[in-house]
């Protein structure tokens, strides 16, 4: 039987939009736990945190470690968990470790990359209780950055990953940089919902890296909104306080510890 997190997010399909950003850290989830739906910890944590070239440098320990911080922090979202690369290449694989990330972690559920030909693997997965997020369209650990959906042939391929994860029991699917008209054609014909990036409006939900949202990542691609610029104010305060020091301004001479 599906958690009662899993549930709600299912009937949110048709109601209203979903929302959710990822987390990587205890303090973001804490912020997060407060507005989204769910929190992704998303393996783009390797890009982002550790300047990573790629995601497929991201390790199952590393996911582990940043899972249980933004667990502790999100204490009634339901928290989605990406499965590095090559960590899901048969179904044994994938169960041992995503088994490892829900012990260790007491996260609620996976993310895999891959449409009809990882439909097996959701499968066996479900069938062992690991709730699992599909991913189609543009997929961070297999290629190289491309807008799908463009032609008659990669239509009906997307619509066959999403119909093939659907039925292999995956609760919901993320679609990325997939066109508006596909978008809005895989939302319409499966019951599950749909989360956005770079897919338009037409998705029953929407999702973004926290660090590219809140303007601290430097990575802005066309569909990001910057919503703020963390990233200068970090900057203005470094400038500050290293200003303050050297003119000693601080620490303060007196009451320093009051």
């Amino acid at each position: 039987m599906k958690n009662k997190k899993i549930k709600k997010i299912i009937l949110l399909k048709g109601k209203r939009k979903i929302v959710s950003l990822t987390s990587y850290t205890f303090p973001i989830s804490k912020i997060l736990n407060r507005y989204c739906d769910f929190i992704l910890v998303g393996d783009s944590v390797g890009t982002v945190h550790y300047g990573m070239k790629s995601t497929r440098e991201v390790t199952l320990d590393m996911m582990i470690a940043h899972s249980r911080s933004v667990k502790l922090g999100a204490k009634k979202n339901l928290v989605l968990v990406d499965m590095p690369y090559k960590t899901y290449q048969n179904k044994f694989d994938a169960y041992a470790n995503a088994n490892k990330i829900i012990k260790n972690t007491k996260c609620d559920g996976v993310k895999l990359e891959g449409g009809k030909k990882i439909s097996k693997i959701v499968s066996y997965l479900v069938k062992k209780n690991i709730p699992v997020m599909g991913h189609i369209g543009y997929l961070p650990q297999k290629s190289k950055f491309f807008i799908a959906g463009k032609n008659k042939t990669e239509k009906k391929k997307l619509l066959n990953d999403a119909k093939s994860l659907e039925k292999a029991g995956a609760f919901s699917m993320v679609l990325e940089c997939i066109t508006p008209q596909v978008a809005k054609e895989i939302t319409r014909t499966v019951k599950i919902p749909t989360i956005g990036i770079g897919s338009s409006k037409n998705c029953d939900g929407q999702i973004l890296v926290i660090d590219d949202m809140i303007g601290l990542s430097g990575f802005y691609p066309r569909f990001v909104k910057k919503y703020s610029n963390i990233q200068k104010i970090i900057e203005n305060s470094v400038k500050k306080y290293c200003s303050d020091v050297k003119n000693g301004k601080f620490p303060r001479a007196k009451n320093s510890y009051k």
